[in-house]
Parts: C-alpha cells; sequence; structure tokens
C-alpha cells in the first residue's frame, strides 16, 4: 500500500460492515458478532485503507482516495443525521400529543382533583415531556388513548387516559393514575366534569 494512504478510514468506522461488503472486506462481518462488534468499527477504521487498496482494483490513488473521502462523508452523514432524523421525529409526535386537546383537558381535570390531594398533593401537573399512546380522528368521530407523568407536591404518577370523540365533542371514558407506591386512583367518573 502506497505509504500516503495510511490513516484512518472514516468510512469503514461508520459504516463498518456496509463498507466492508462493497469493498471485499469480509472481516467486517464480524459486526454482527455479539462482544467483538464493540471493537470492529475501530479495527476496521485503523485497517480500513490498507483492506480496501489490496481488496479492490484502483485507478490510481487519487481514485482512491476520492472514493474513501465519499465513503466518509456518508458514514458522518448517516451517524448524525440517522439520529437526527428520528428525533425530530420523535419530537414532533410528543409536541402533537402534548399540544392536543385530550391531553388538555385531562391536565385540567386531574391539576385540582380533590381525589388526588391526599396521594398526590395539589396542584398536580404534567411532570415530564414523554408521552405514550395515540389519538385517531376521522372527521368530528374518534379517540385518544394517552398515558404521560403527572406529579404534586407529595409524588408523582402515571396517567392513562382513555377519551372518545364523538360529534366533535371530547368525552372523557377512563382516567386513572398509578402512583409510584403502587396505588391506583380511578378518576373516572369522580363527581367532575371535565374542563
Amino acid at each position: 500500500m502506497p505509504p500516503e494512504l495510511n490513516g484512518w478510514n472514516w468510512g469503514a468506522f461508520f459504516l463498518n460492515w456496509v463498507w466492508g461488503l462493497a469493498h471485499n472486506t469480509w472481516i467486517a462481518l464480524l459486526m454482527f458478532v455479539p462482544g467483538i462488534n464493540f471493537v470492529m468499527p475501530f479495527v476496521l477504521g485503523a485497517k480500513g485503507n490498507q483492506w480496501a487498496w489490496e481488496n479492490n482494483d484502483w485507478r490510481d490513488i487519487e481514485h482512491f482516495k476520492r472514493t474513501q473521502r465519499i465513503w466518509a462523508r456518508v458514514g458522518v452523514g448517516a451517524f448524525f443525521g440517522v439520529p437526527a432524523f428520528f428525533g425530530a421525529i420523535i419530537a414532533t409526535l410528543m409536541i402533537v400529543l402534548n399540544t392536543s386537546d385530550p391531553y388538555r383537558i385531562s391536565v385540567d381535570y386531574m391539576r385540582d382533583h380533590p381525589a388526588l390531594e391526599h396521594s398526590l398533593g395539589l396542584p398536580v401537573e404534567p411532570s415530564g415531556w414523554l408521552t405514550t399512546g395515540d389519538i385517531r380522528l376521522r372527521n368530528s368521530e374518534g379517540y385518544a388513548d394517552l398515558s404521560f407523568d403527572v406529579a404534586g407536591p407529595r409524588d408523582a404518577a402515571t396517567a392513562f387516559v382513555y377519551m372518545e370523540l364523538s360529534n366533535g365533542v371530547w368525552e372523557m371514558i377512563q382516567l386513572y393514575v398509578v402512583t409510584e407506591r403502587g396505588e391506583e386512583i380511578d378518576l373516572t367518573g369522580a363527581g367532575r366534569e371535565p374542563k
């Protein structure tokens, strides 16, 4: 291998087994072996230029360098771009759920509910950004099935909400909280109307 090709190969490091298949470097498939897969990106990064040079036909050194620069750009882009893409999707989903009418109605309903005063203390507020579940809407019908963390001055809990939308109006079907101590408090039909 020409000495000017010595150095780190970022494409092999970030794209490991994909880079290995494209460069006839079958040792990269060790990425699928548990335990070894933690070490292989570093081995591929360190030895990638040598193996790529030995296992493929290159027109010249410039052709090799240009190809490896492209792999490096794609590798860095995939390494940072894929998590950023999925992070943006999750953030968008959280914004949609946390600004929805069922979420807002549920939070308002629980905020100063007397049944929560003894266990959680009042006021009860959302305590995290993570809301799970889904909301399905079709015209003026649909449902919402959500869960999210809440907390009061005394304790924290997880709220579970199921609401139905009929003729454009949300109706609380089920609402209960489970405290961190395991106490389940059912607020469904507890004598208050949702706001």
